[in-house]
């Protein structure tokens, strides 16, 4: 690891870009389901990070973070300032309702940056934070001079709220130490417009407005510091179910390809030992071109499907089993073809492919009925054969049943349910999937 170092550390240094490195380093103890004690969980989401690899679209997303003081600041301004007039009527009206007028534009400015659809650029970013800070640094300077004494300690109050938004703006684009730093100057640039207006420095109202400040920079730095180590949270738990999402996925491909081909070969019953082989070549060459298809044009071949709606995909599937032997009997209900989204027939489909090969190999029957229909806010598919059926507390359901059929569906909200009579009674397997 290049230059490593501590992910809480960078955070606290350099505010919400250092969430862009929170895809380095992730341990598989972070998303380690079993119950961990709160403070190690949080050390090791808070552990070794590589600073050199950053993540774009984290790195992109991280400035939506400073929306919070703008969004404070656009509407405690404007609250702040009624109060204002309230309180002093028209004295100071002019200075005040201008320094408010530019507060809001400051935010509204920062609020179409922040949203426009243009690339994010550093340097705008650095810009338009410098304008900022001039900004609020100037502003109490200015009030100072140009409201009447009797109003001035409200007007300051104005200019206070966005000095608040300021600090947490600080520490959440630049870090704990930036938003410190402007802390720590606030408090004599108060006294210094104090001074300005009422000729003494007003240590006491100083500090009152000071432990305001201290207050918004510990709020700063905890959203800070919650965004932070609950990104690098979900982003283990992503990594973490999408690899067992992958491996489950690579698990029913082997078994509904490689395996069922084995088996077939296992079941040839041919008694003519060239003819076996024949058999057996046809079959290998088969399995080697879907497994090709699968590595290599996986893509492609999603976007083909997505070209045909449900009907079309079981037709094929029915005339792909048909060269296998099964002669299926498809009835489809007249369906919307968009009502029912591309991962959802998909799953169908691949479901059913299953539930067919099973009824293939174990029903003792070469034919099947495949229903689609509406039900229940869904779509169902059931399959029917009358071949042998089985007992399901004799014959416990196995990975074709349980992971390429039930989990299949449930990863998109579906449910699969497996009937079978007495012997000879056979077997209805019923498939739904919502819209």
């Amino acid at each position: 690891m290049a230059g490593g170092g501590s992910f809480l550390v960078a955070l606290l240094k350099r505010g919400a870009p250092a969430i862009a490195t929170a895809t380095s380093e992730l341990p598989d103890e972070i998303a380690d389901p079993a119950p961990m004690h709160a403070l190690r969980r949080i050390a090791r989401m808070s552990g070794p990070i590589d600073p050199a690899e950053r993540d774009g679209l984290l790195l992109r997303a991280t400035r939506y973070v400073v929306l919070i003081p703008l969004a404070y600041r656009l509407l405690a301004v404007p609250g702040q300032f009624g109060v204002y007039v309230f309180e002093q009527g028209t004295t100071g009206l002019l200075p005040v309702g201008v320094f408010t007028l530019l507060s809001v534009a400051l935010n509204v400015i920062g609020f179409r940056w922040m949203f426009r659809s243009a690339p994010y650029r550093g340097r705008n970013a650095g810009r338009l934070l410098a304008v900022d800070l001039a900004f609020t640094v100037l502003s109490p300077l200015v009030l100072a001079l140009t409201v009447p004494a009797e109003g001035y300690f409200d007007a300051l109050a104005v200019s206070s709220v966005h000095l608040f938004g300021e600090a947490g703006l600080l520490t959440l684009a630049l870090g704990v130490p930036s938003g410190l730093v402007f802390g720590l100057l606030s408090f004599p640039l108060r006294m210094l417009a104090n001074r300005l207006n009422t000729g003494e420095f007003h240590v006491a109202e100083a500090f009152s407005t000071y432990s305001v400040l201290l207050a918004e920079l510990f709020l700063a730095t905890a959203a800070l510091v919650l965004t932070g180590l609950g990104t690098r949270l979900a982003l283990a738990y992503g990594t973490r179910n999408g690899r067992l999402a992958e491996r489950a996925r690579q698990h029913r491909m082997l078994h509904d390809t490689v395996l069922q081909t084995l088996e077939a070969m296992a079941l040839t019953s041919t008694a003519n030992a060239e003819e076996r082989l024949v058999e057996i070549q046809r079959l290998a060459r088969a399995q080697a071109m879907q497994i090709r298809q699968t590595i290599e044009s996986a893509k492609a071949e999603r976007a083909e499907a997505g070209a045909r709606p449900l009907g079309e995909k079981l037709a094929a599937l029915a005339a792909e089993m048909a060269r296998d032997g099964l002669r299926a009997q498809l009835v489809v209900a007249e369906l919307d073809d968009d009502t029912l989204s591309e991962v959802r027939q998909i799953a169908i489909r691949d479901a059913v492919r299953e539930a067919l090969r099973n009824t293939m190999k174990h029903s003792g029957t070469d034919r099947v009925v495949v229903r689609v229909e509406e039900r229940d806010g869904g779509i169902a598919v059931i399959t029917r054969d009358h071949g042998s059926g089985f007992d399901k507390a004799e014959r416990p359901a196995g990975f074709g049943i349980s992971e390429s059929i039930t989990a299949r569906l449930a990863e998109v909200g579906g449910t699969s349910k497996v009937e079978s009579g007495l012997p000879g009674g056979g077997t209805r397997v019923t498939l739904w999937v919502p819209f």
